[in-house]
């Protein structure tokens, strides 16, 4: 219990608190708010290990064993359609459940590394060969060189709608190989392998998806296998269900394409929820809707059209600190993104439906009443959808009008419904990373077969890429990576370096707030520099050598707008004298009010 009580109080250090404790103090005192002098937090102490309580459980073999991590949980499907689209948002709206900023923020307006997310391209540069290997080990798989029978299929697919089975390789490891689905082409193969590098170089825990071409000979079967399909009936995968995976199986030449995804390390205990917390882990204690990790990855699926972002294509694993023994304590989980076939288009039986997604939910209550009012008159985005000839592959994906703001996924998600402009913001200036050539070359592993599909999908992903920028950078700063050497404060309006606008739409001013209560305002001549950088040279604000390090009379706040924005980057500094301007917060406030 004292570990759980000792994390949440960590937990109560991320994001504003110590300035909302210094908040609660002004309300009381009149004073300013201000952050106080240290450091931001960058790591979340999530992935330090914990003990969890141990339990009994029947094994497959009939034998009780003692495992001492999570639980297990199982999400089935149609329950969590049918209360996260009538009974969630019910009971939410009789709670009078407003919502507020995400809790797992830091002083810099960032989210620190965790359990569920990585500072990798918002960050820092990747190269394109980061990029490409993603998750993956620096070991890649060599089906054309391996010998024959050294991949041994000792699992049928579980479920999902993929067919599919598992091989295991001496000295490499685990992988799940799937199909595409009938009437697909190649789109799903290809679609995983990308979005899991998408969503890793952003930051997130995804899977080693990667497209390969299999010759049978590779493969030799298990007996007496069982797998279970969606329906849940388990049956025998024998020679002949591998040969029908194989069958059905998109070819080139003599090979089979299949997705090789990398099984995930230590013990997986089912899905992460998009709201509350695991009772079963001390570390998890922010609500999961609450995380801006969670909430502003509703705008890296709206980006990829990955409608299918739900809890059953999530896995948590235990990962344990006695690697021979998976299920023991102590350990930390760590929260993985599985399964995005589904992104850049939908092939569903009924076309209607495929026309509405990513526009509309399954079943939305709201659209079926604006319909019942109006009697269906307005003509909606899906009435108008048309699929592009020759990419047909890409179903409604490749004429698509998007909208990042009205993007949906297949029903609510309680994390995504709570995105708001801040969480927006942050993962847009995650997403303007990626420039054209990076998303060129992840999309060039997905070895579409037919010529000009790699092309269109690049076309397609970066229009949505700048459509997001367009949307977000309007209504908070995108100025970034802010730098104080001595009393020069510099900054990267993400924006102007992305040629979002045309560079005479840019104009720039900045002002400094300084004195115990910030009431003497001064501006700042702005240097505006090549690739949206610009400085400003700050002047002394601590008239005494002597006054303590974290005095209010050493305090500056540093206004910089780009003239685009309504609202400017906001940066809190304290003057430390010879040690110059450091920096210990940043807010982005919608508008250019006095700072209080």
């Amino acid at each position: 219990m004292k570990g759980t009580e000792a994390r949440r109080s960590r937990s109560a250090l991320l994001g504003r608190t110590g300035l909302a404790l210094t908040m609660l103090t002004a309300c009381a005192s009149s004073d300013p708010r201000r952050f106080p002098l240290r450091d931001p937090v960058w790591l979340d102490e999530d992935l330090s290990p914990v003990a969890v309580p141990c339990y009994e459980e029947k094994g497959e073999d009939g034998k009780v064993k003692s495992l001492c991590r999570p639980k297990d949980y199982v999400s089935p499907f149609a329950w969590d359609v049918a209360d996260k689209t009538v009974f969630r948002p019910l009971v939410k709206f009789l709670a009078v459940d407003v919502g507020f900023e995400a809790k797992n923020v830091n002083a810099v307006d960032e989210v620190p590394n965790s359990s569920w997310f990585t500072n990798r391209i918002g960050v820092q540069e990747m190269s394109i060969e980061e990029l490409q290997r993603g998750s993956c080990p620096k070991r890649t798989l060599d089906p054309l060189n391996d010998a024959d029978g050294s991949w041994v299929v000792d699992q049928g697919k579980p479920n999902g709608a993929n067919p599919g089975f598992r091989v295991n390789i001496k000295g490499v490891g685990k992988y799940l190989l799937k199909a595409d689905p009938d009437g697909e082409g190649d789109k799903a193969t290809g679609a995983a392998t990308i979005a899991a590098r998408l969503y890793h170089a952003a930051g997130y825990w995804s899977v080693c998806d990667t497209v390969i071409y299999v010759p049978k000979r590779l493969l030799k079967l298990t007996p007496g296998l069982k797998f279970a399909d969606n329906s849940g009936i388990e049956k025998d995968f024998d020679q002949a269900a591998l040969d029908n995976v194989l069958n059905k199986a998109q070819k080139r030449g003599d090979l089979v394409r299949m997705l090789a995804s990398r099984w995930l390390p230590g013990r997986t205990v089912g899905p992460f929820k998009y709201e509350e917390t695991r009772s079963d882990d001390p570390n998890d204690v922010i609500p999961h809707e609450d995380r801006r990790d969670l909430r502003g990855a509703r705008l890296l699926a709206a980006w990829l059209a990955h409608f299918d972002s739900r809890e059953q294509n999530s896995m948590t694993t235990w990962m344990s600190v006695d690697e021979e023994n998976k299920d023991s304590s102590p350990g930390h989980t760590l929260h993985w993104y599985i399964d995005m076939g589904d992104s850049f288009g939908t092939h569903w039986a009924w076309d209607a439906l495929n026309r509405r997604i990513n526009k509309s939910y399954y079943f939305d209550p709201g659209d079926v009443a604006l319909d019942f009012v109006t009697l269906g008159i307005p003509q909606r985005p899906w009435d108008v959808s048309t699929k592009t000839p020759g990419a047909e592959q890409f179903s409604y994906f490749a004429n698509d009008v998007f909208e990042p703001e009205e993007w949906k996924g297949g029903y609510p998600n309680p994390a995504f419904a709570r995105m708001t402009e801040l969480d927006a913001a942050w993962m847009t200036r995650i997403i303007t990373r990626f420039d054209d050539a990076s998303i060129a070359a992840v999309v060039k592993l997905g070895e579409f077969a037919q010529k000009g599909h790699p092309e269109l999908l690049t076309q397609l992903l970066v229009a949505r890429r700048d459509a997001i920028r367009l949307r977000y950078f309007s209504k908070l700063s995108p100025l970034a990576e802010v730098t104080a050497e001595g009393s020069t404060v510099c900054a990267t309006d993400l924006a102007r370096q992305a040629g979002t606008w045309p560079a005479k739409d840019f104009s720039y001013t900045g002002s400094l707030w300084s004195g115990a209560s910030l009431d003497q305002n001064q501006a700042l001549k702005v240097e505006v520099l090549e690739a949206g950088k610009v400085c400003v040279k700050l002047p002394n604000v601590a008239s005494d050598a002597k006054l303590p390090p974290d005095s209010p009379s050493r305090y500056a706040v540093v206004d910089l707008q780009n003239g685009i924005a309504p609202g400017p980057l906001r940066a809190h500094f304290y003057d430390l004298g010879d040690k110059g301007f450091k920096l210990v917060g940043i807010e982005r406030p919608s508008d250019s009010d006095q700072p209080d």
